[in-house]
C-alpha cells in the first residue's frame, strides 16, 4: 500500500489537472457559442448564394453545361481529397475519425486505379498525413479555430486552379458537420465538379413546388450581362462558400467535441480523486492502527 505523503502527492496533481480541463472546457463553451452564431449568420447568405447560382443556371440552360467547373470529366485519372481537421488536439476523436475517413476514401480510389492528390486543412490533418507517407498536394494551418473568409479563398483557389488546369478530375472535401455539441457527423462532400444536381436538380423541383405553392406571381429575372456571364461569376463564389461553410461548421464541431472531452476528463478527474482520498484514508488508518499495536506491544514488554 501507498504511504499517505504519496497518495496527498497524487491527490495534489489530479486536482491541479482537474484545474486545466474545468479552465479548458469553460473556453471551449465560450469559444463553441461565437462559432455558433457564425454559422447562424452565414446561412441566409449561402442559401441566398446557391438560389441565385440555381436560377443563373436554369436561365443559362445547355450553356451551363460548357462551363469547366459545371463540367464533369469523362474519366477520371486524378482525385483530389481535402481534409479539415484542428489545429489542435484534446478534442477525443474528432480529428482521428477524419484521418480514417480520408484514408479510407483514398483506398476506395486506389482500388479503382485513380491518383489521389492530397490537401489537407489543419495542423492535426497535415502532420497525420505526413506521418503516414502521403504527399500533400496543399497544407493550409493557422486558422482553425476561427477561420476567416479569406482562409477559404485560399484553398478554394488552389483547388480550381487545379481542376482548370487539369491537374485533378474530381475534388472531395471531407469535414465534421456540426449538429450539436456532442455530436459532430463526419461528412464527404464532392466538391468540384458541381453537381447539376445540386443546382439544377432536385433542389430546383422543389424550389418550384414551394412556389407553386406559395400566393402571388413570382418575379421576372433580366440578367445584364447575360446569365453565363452572371453565372461564370458565381461558380468560384460558390464553391468558396462551400469550403467556408466547412471550415466554420468543423471548427464549432472542434469546439463541442473538446468542451465534451474535457467534462469528461473533469468528471474522471473527480472520480479519482474520490478514490485516492479512500486510499489515503485506509493508509492513514493503517498508520494509526500500527502505532497503536507499537504502544500495546511496548505496555505489554514494560509488566
Amino acid at each position: 500500500m501507498a504511504s499517505q505523503r504519496d497518495v496527498k502527492n497524487r491527490i495534489s496533481s489530479v486536482k491541479n489537472i482537474q484545474k486545466i480541463t474545468r479552465a479548458m472546457e469553460m473556453v471551449a463553451g465560450a469559444r463553441l457559442r461565437r462559432a455558433e452564431q457564425r454559422i447562424v449568420a452565414l446561412r441566409p447568405y449561402a442559401d441566398a448564394l446557391r438560389r441565385m447560382t440555381r436560377q443563373a443556371a436554369q436561365a443559362a440552360g445547355a450553356e451551363a453545361s460548357s462551363l469547366p467547373l459545371l463540367s464533369e470529366r469523362e474519366t477520371l485519372s486524378n482525385v483530389g481529397l481535402l481534409l479539415i481537421t484542428g489545429d489542435r488536439g484534446l478534442a477525443g476523436g474528432f480529428n482521428s475519425q477524419i484521418v480514417r475517413a480520408g484514408i479510407r476514401a483514398g483506398g476506395e480510389f486506389s482500388e479503382q486505379g485513380l491518383q489521389i492528390a492530397w490537401y489537407a486543412a489543419g495542423r492535426r490533418g497535415v502532420s497525420s498525413l505526413t506521418f503516414r507517407g502521403r504527399d500533400l498536394s496543399g497544407g493550409y494551418t493557422g486558422f482553425a479555430d476561427r477561420p476567416a473568409y479569406a482562409d477559404a479563398r485560399g484553398i478554394a483557389d488552389d483547388l480550381i486552379t487545379a481542376y482548370i488546369d487539369g491537374r485533378v478530375d474530381r475534388v472531395d472535401i471531407v469535414y465534421n458537420a456540426y449538429i450539436s455539441p456532442l455530436t459532430q457527423t463526419v461528412t464527404r462532400e464532392t466538391l468540384l465538379p458541381i453537381s447539376q444536381a445540386t443546382i439544377t436538380g432536385e433542389e430546383q423541383q422543389s424550389e418550384q413546388q414551394s412556389e407553386q405553392q406559395s400566393e402571388g406571381p413570382s418575379a421576372l429575372v433580366e440578367y445584364e450581362p447575360g446569365p453565363e456571364e452572371i453565372l461564370k461569376r458565381l461558380i468560384p463564389d460558390y464553391v468558396e462558400i462551400s469550403i467556408y461553410r466547412a471550415l466554420i461548421e468543423s471548427a464549432a464541431g472542434f469546439f463541442g467535441a473538446q468542451m465534451t472531452a474535457m467534462r469528461s476528463a473533469s468528471d474522471n478527474a473527480g472520480e479519482i480523486i474520490t478514490d485516492l482520498t479512500l486510499e489515503m484514508n485506509r493508509a492513514r488508518q493503517a498508520e494509526i492502527t500500527q502505532e497503536i499495536m507499537e504502544v500495546v506491544a511496548g505496555a505489554e514488554g514494560l509488566n
